[in-house]
């Protein structure tokens, strides 16, 4: 069955102290942690890979990864298309002075004419390990329509600084109810806790890897039409539309349902410059245990 990985990379070189943090190598071979998530999504069998970019960064994009991983995907029977993301490819006229892109929501759309199969949506600059991509795999070839890799809590939080997590509220047969975007978590001596109030580690977080169907994507047009029409009036400048914010809204209203599937994998993510070099050292690890070959692509 065809199913495809969809790579939210429109947003590179936005939030990171020096240098294009989502083009910054991660291992000896030069890898980039998208290297990895494209691995192991092959390796959990998604056989069509899209990348959301932005026209600007194309070159420099394809310099540094495309290229090669259009190499390696076509020797593994994989296919590789591009979107791109562009400001003005919205269902309304560009408001005067917007600069900021328009999230999550309208990254995936750009994707809609390319997407023909069931596809998992990943960010480009985060690390998800193996678990989530199987998970949401399997669950997508059997039929199921939408659904997200859960994180436990504990295993996202960054040793350096404050994150924004979005925490899963589910019922018991672990269908998303609710994601509670919850600010600043920090480590403690015994835990966690956002300004001041603990946070259990052990809930489920949503990281962005959501499972979900072209079906959806009519959805996720038609909800863009609206969020231009009650949302951008009012803030102009700075509106976004958000993948989690308008699936959360659809759970809301009764008109979907996600099943949660946890993941008792680490995530790593470069939000802080400070990062990387932890960053790198999980990788060299992973490589020691044999996780991953140095020569990444070769065990697929």
């Amino acid at each position: 069955m065809k199913t495809t990985l969809l790579i939210m990379a429109a947003g590179i070189g936005s939030r990171f102290g020096t240098g294009i943090k989502q083009l910054e190598p991660v291992d000896a071979s030069s890898h980039i942690i998208m290297d990895y998530s494209i691995h192991d999504a092959i390796e959990a069998g998604f056989n069509h890979v899209v990348f959301i970019i932005r026209k600007d960064i194309e070159k420099e994009f394809k310099e540094v990864i495309g290229d090669r991983i259009a190499s390696i995907c076509s020797s593994h029977n994989v296919i590789v298309d591009y979107a791109f993301q562009d400001i003005n490819d919205i269902p309304g006229t560009l408001p005067e002075g917007r600069t900021k892109p328009w999230g999550t929501g309208q990254a995936v759309l750009a994707a809609k004419k390319v997407i023909k199969t069931p596809f998992i949506v990943i960010n480009a600059d985060d690390y998800y390990g193996k678990e989530g991509f199987k998970a949401v795999h399997e669950y997508l070839v059997n039929g199921g329509k939408s659904c997200m890799a859960g994180f436990v809590l504990k295993n996202t939080l960054s040793d350096n600084g404050g994150v924004t997590r979005g925490i899963c509220k589910m019922d018991e047969q672990n269908n998303l109810t609710e994601v509670v975007e919850t600010k600043n978590i920090v480590k403690t001596a015994n835990g966690a806790e956002a300004d001041g109030v603990a946070v259990d580690v052990n809930s489920l977080v949503s990281m962005n890897m959501w499972g979900l169907t072209p079906d959806f994507l009519d959805v996720l047009e038609e909800g863009f039409k609206e969020f231009f029409e009650k949302e951008v009036p009012g803030n102009p400048l700075k509106a976004e539309y958000l993948i989690p914010i308008f699936i959360g809204e659809l759970l809301e209203q009764g008109k979907m349902s996600v099943k949660v599937l946890k993941t008792n994998d680490t995530w790593y993510g470069m939000t802080y410059h400070e990062d990387v070099a932890a960053v790198k050292d999980s990788f060299m690890k992973m490589l020691e245990k044999g996780v991953y070959q140095a020569d990444l692509f070769s065990d697929l």
